[in-house]
């Protein structure tokens, strides 16, 4: 029988295995999406000082500095579904000092004013079909302390795939501690611009006790929203116990969804008269599979 041969790591003298980091060996890996993106004009590096000047002076900065906080109000179209109210309650879970506030026959202007007047800075509607929830607006109302800001911007996502906590396995029950925020591949203009508007949501002075952290995950243009708590347990293994290690994991919180950015309007809540900063037009954009906006 003609045996095969493996072929072994090499290794260095300490018994490390050596890996080939050759441009050969990079040229093997395989192509995705993702890492054979077409270069997008608008990419914005960490170290761009325009970008960086812009982010100090935008209607977001008052949040992530901690000099505002942020107070949501979330409504839905009229009629709802007893089903979309339990995707509310999960959200009123994972966003801080989030409220409901019922639609019933109120105009949008008249909730709309009446959060101004009760220093709300975000509204959040909800739509549906079919009783399942497919989409969100949320407009931001201005800065709460200050009644000559204008209001805006105001962006429209389609919601796909919502899994409600209670469908999650083994997961956790979330409590009333500031989450921390991760914001993650928001590399475009447009992308920072999303990518702050899902930060100034949330409060920024998190409370790590309670160790739960908020995903926002862009990826192909979908965003991957998650909520999870950091759960450190002592080690299993043999080797753990010697040493007496502490293994961290992540326990799942829930809600779960995804969103992906249909408009997004610079001004408040108007959409035939607004400006739209940014607009999705599938035919005119989406010239390719490897082409992405955020």
């Amino acid at each position: 029988k003609r045996e095969t041969k493996k072929s072994k790591p090499k290794s260095n003298e300490g018994g490390a295995e050596e890996f080939d980091n050759s441009e050969e060996t990079k040229a093997k890996a395989p192509k995705t999406l993702d890492n054979t993106r077409e270069t997008e004009l608008t990419l914005v590096t960490p170290d761009d000082t325009e970008v960086l000047a812009d982010e100090e002076d935008d209607e977001f900065a008052p949040y992530f500095s901690g000099v505002i906080k942020p107070k949501i109000i979330i409504t839905t179209r009229p009629r709802p579904s007893a089903e979309l109210f339990q995707f509310i309650q999960s959200l009123l879970t994972l966003i801080p000092n989030s409220y409901y506030w019922p639609r019933r026959d109120y105009e949008l202007k008249d909730i709309t004013e009446y959060a101004r007047n009760k220093e709300f800075s975000h509204l959040m509607v909800l739509s549906e079909k079919a009783k399942v929830c497919n989409g969100v607006v949320v407009s931001h109302l201005g800065i709460p302390t200050d009644e000559h800001t204008l209001p805006g911007p105001t962006a429209f996502f389609k919601i796909n795939n919502i899994v409600l906590p209670k469908k999650i396995k083994n997961h956790g029950a979330a409590t009333g501690h500031i989450p921390e925020l991760i914001l993650n591949n928001f590399t475009t203009r447009l992308g920072h611009r999303a990518g702050r508007f899902f930060g100034s949501l949330f409060p920024h002075n998190p409370e790590f006790k309670g160790r739960q952290v908020v995903t926002f995950h862009n990826q192909r243009d979908y965003v991957f929203v998650r909520h999870h708590r950091y759960v450190f347990k002592p080690g299993t293994t043999k080797a753990d116990k010697e040493k007496n290690r502490t293994r961290a994991k992540l326990q799942e919180l829930g809600p779960r969804f995804s969103l992906k950015m249909r408009w997004l309007l610079s001004g408040g809540f108007d959409t035939k008269f607004g400006e739209y900063e940014w607009f999705h037009k599938r035919k005119e954009q989406d010239t390719s599979r490897r082409k992405f906006h955020m």
